[in-house]
């Protein structure tokens, strides 16, 4: 979950009161930053500096302020390296909005997922409502076009499909039909 990386580098700027246009302070920050992920429990959790943060990147705050952090040059160019790390030493499946243009442009199987916003939106009002998290639909909402909005048309690795990406909606997919897709699509690539 590459996003969760951008998250994490958001979070660690508004805890700190980092000014995302002074180049020079979002440097010197980066270097403070460490992150790693730990599996358990079948899920894997983003951790910051040795601290497991997981649920506090997915608060409003660090929502409506990460699509200007990912747009950060400098951001996105050490975020990428790193993603680019965690692949070389092993078979990986990573999922994020520039994996397959900008990370891995020659992986052997690109999903590129998408649905319907409200659908999007519904589901995260579902999962945050699960997780205690105090926030109406139509917040969810407006942030879920804002952030498509800016990650489209930024500069750097913008959001697009990359021209062999195979498209998966999974407007209408139950989470096990969503991986049964995946895994036709990997099965097909073993046995040509």
């Amino acid at each position: 979950d590459s996003g969760s990386m951008y998250r994490a580098v958001t979070l660690y700027f508004l805890r700190n009161n980092i000014d995302i246009h002074n180049l020079e302070q979002v440097d010197e920050a980066l270097k403070n930053i460490h992150l790693n992920f730990n599996s358990r429990d079948y899920e894997t959790h983003i951790m910051l500096n040795g601290e497991e943060v997981s649920a506090e990147i997915r608060q409003m705050p660090v929502s409506k302020n990460v699509s200007a952090v990912s747009a950060i040059k400098k951001v996105r160019y050490e975020m990428v390296k790193q993603q680019q790390r965690m692949g070389k030493s092993k078979n990986i499946v990573m999922d994020g909005r520039d994996i397959g243009t900008a990370v891995f442009k020659n992986a052997q199987l690109k999903l590129f997922m998408t649905a319907d916003p409200k659908i999007r939106a519904e589901r995260r009002y579902r999962e945050l409502k699960e997780k205690g998290q105090e926030i109406t639909l139509h917040e969810i909402f407006e942030n879920i076009a804002d952030r498509d909005f800016q990650d489209t048309t930024r500069t750097e690795s913008p959001l697009v499909r990359a021209d062999d990406a195979v498209i998966l909606d999974n407007t209408n997919l139950s989470p096990q039909q969503q991986l049964d897709f995946a895994l036709q699509k990997v099965a097909a690539l073993r046995n040509p």
